[in-house]
């Protein structure tokens, strides 16, 4: 069987170590954990994770909110372990820790939430492009969605600093699709999870202190669409972690 490399930022906490947990079960896997401090005590616990015996895991130092960080961490991957091409890169690492109206938010608020959550996620395709180009299947980047950043079904909460960078992340999700058609450029919305964000969200809307869904069920719902994602049926689109198809 071939082996599929998996990049996932902010790896180390929530949706992210879900699904480093879950790539690492699968067999023949090398799954790149992209964290902002490979010194913290949670990198420590993604080493301890049950793996196949044919799956492995390397840590490379990624900040979202660094502009080189994503260039750096790639040439690392290249010289020190030999990573010559990326199958799939998930775009998980994100910011949200205010929600205020939009009379209230601050422009240095939005801007922080903007640099990690769209910057990152930009340099993080251009900086991986070259390698999810050489793969041998079709391959993935996947910026992580949100329900908080549709227009259609919009959210009647204040989020002046989270939601926008959402919906800028659903617009340069159709524009790489289009333009890269060799890419399966499509985003998840894996629904209210608690997380430290998730949760911190539930709080500041009031709808309690832990947001509904696990992290388990959110990740096992999404490593369902990995097994199945085709361009043809997922490229450019908003999927939902039930496999369903949302609007934008």
């Amino acid at each position: 069987m071939a082996s599929t490399t998996v990049l996932i930022t902010g790896a180390n906490r929530g949706i992210g170590q879900g699904l480093t947990e879950c790539f690492l079960a699968e067999a023949n896997h090398t799954v790149i954990a992209a964290v902002r401090n490979p010194e913290h005590p949670t990198v420590q616990k993604l080493q301890e994770l049950p793996k196949d015996p044919d799956s492995q895991l390397i840590v490379v130092k990624l900040d979202a909110s660094v502009e080189e960080d994503a260039k750096n961490a790639v040439t690392e991957l290249q010289q020190k372990h030999g990573i010559d091409h990326l199958d799939i890169v998930i775009a998980n690492a994100g910011i949200g820790y205010i929600y205020p109206t939009v009379a209230d938010v601050k422009i240095s608020d939005i801007k922080a939430h903007m640099e990690c959550n769209v910057y990152g996620v930009i340099a993080l395709y251009q900086a991986t492009r070259d390698l999810l180009k050489k793969s041998s299947r079709e391959p993935i980047f996947l910026p992580m969605g949100s329900s908080a950043g549709l227009l259609i079904n919009h959210l009647p909460i204040p989020n002046a600093a989270y939601a926008p960078t959402k919906t800028a992340i659903n617009w340069y999700t159709i524009r790489i699709n289009d333009e890269d058609e060799w890419l399966n450029c499509f985003t998840i919305d894996p629904g209210h999870v608690s997380t430290d964000l998730g949760d911190g969200a539930a709080v500041a809307v009031g709808i309690g202190e832990k947001a509904p869904l696990s992290v388990q069920d959110s990740c096992e719902g999404m490593m369902k669409l990995f097994a199945r994602a085709t361009k043809k049926e997922f490229g450019g689109k908003l999927m939902v972690y039930t496999g369903k198809v949302s609007q934008w």
